[in-house]
């Protein structure tokens, strides 16, 4: 088998940095004018905010791999979400992107399937995700996994502020 599901270490900050922005931009770029795009890029994806959020042990990352070269990512942990509801120990899904050579192979839910286990690895507990308010396949995902809509929010994309729902799936 060529494709294969790894949890990510410190030492692919550089390769989780070039794919996060990969991936973001395949499927949002179109959106955004290129300065805006940039300014989100630079601010959300620098190696340097990869390899803390590898080394933390409050979040994970899984790279999907085809022959070696990262195609796919899964991040999650702690719920930073804004919404009144969310309460300590509640478990958030914060990236879940496939390159679109890639796509509709099931990789997306392998990858779901590898973060969900970690954070109910202790238990059940309350799982939470936002989603831009377009993106209707992702939606129809999550509502297949028991997530409902219970709020909104904005995500800045440089000048941008993208609607996004927060959807949750209680414990």
């Amino acid at each position: 088998m060529t494709v294969r599901i790894r949890r990510a270490t410190v030492d692919d900050a550089a390769t989780l940095s070039s794919l996060a922005a990969r991936t973001f931009t395949e499927t949002f770029g179109h959106l955004y004018l290129p300065e805006d795009l940039a300014s989100f890029l630079a601010d959300a994806y620098p190696p340097e905010k990869q390899a803390v959020i590898l080394g933390h042990p409050d979040y994970a990352v899984w790279l999907l791999e085809d022959k070696g070269e990262a195609v796919g990512h899964a991040a999650a942990g702690p719920c930073g979400l804004p919404h009144a509801d969310v309460q300590r120990g509640d478990g958030e899904l914060k990236r879940l992107y496939v390159l679109a050579s890639h796509q509709n192979g099931g990789w997306g839910g392998r990858l779901f399937d590898e973060a969900e286990r970690w954070l109910l690895r202790d238990g059940p507990r309350t799982l939470w995700v936002g989603v831009w308010s377009e993106n209707l396949g992702a939606q129809r995902f999550y509502a297949r996994h028991g997530f409902a809509k219970v709020g909104t929010y904005e995500f800045p994309v440089g000048r941008v502020r993208d609607l996004e729902f927060i959807l949750r799936r209680p414990a």
